[in-house]
């Protein structure tokens, strides 16, 4: 099942406290499919309505339902092999 990674613009920026980057890692280090929709630094009307809220990262399943919790947290679930899980 392939998902899309709502994330911001700065894709280049690649340290370990970017909460973009942690979720990112953790698709990539878990072999999870994604495709990465950059969306703006300002207007986030757009992850607001997938996600009721206007914070990256957001994670956009094939149902259309979307997750987002604390990078940690997210990533935290990712490599625990829980993504996919409905509770998401």
């Amino acid at each position: 099942m392939a998902v899309k990674l709502h994330r911001c613009s700065v894709g280049w920026l690649k340290i370990g406290a970017h909460a973009c980057w942690k979720v990112q890692k953790a698709l990539d280090d878990e072999g999870i499919e994604y495709e990465v929709v950059k969306g703006p630094l300002r207007d986030r009307e757009a992850i607001k309505e997938l996600s009721g809220q206007p914070k990256y990262p957001v994670i956009e399943f094939e149902d259309g339902r979307a997750y987002r919790e604390e990078s940690k947290d997210m990533a935290a679930r990712i490599r625990a092999g829980k993504l996919f899980d409905q509770s998401a």
